[in-house]
């Protein structure tokens, strides 16, 4: 998800983003208020890749 997370702070203008600092592979450092934003995209990421079996 770090990797997600990082390519939609890419895709933001340079005053939208809001990755403060990447820790490592997996942990990035973030504007709090931005919180609600990234796990609601991350949800809608999720259902958009989940496999329905279609029987």
């Amino acid at each position: 998800m770090a990797q997600y997370i990082i390519n939609m702070n890419a895709s933001l203008r340079a005053s939208d983003e809001f990755i403060i600092h990447k820790l490592d592979s997996t942990h990035i450092f973030d504007q709090p208020h931005v919180e609600q934003m990234i796990r609601s995209q991350i949800a809608k990421f999720r259902e958009d890749n989940t496999y329905v079996n279609p029987n």
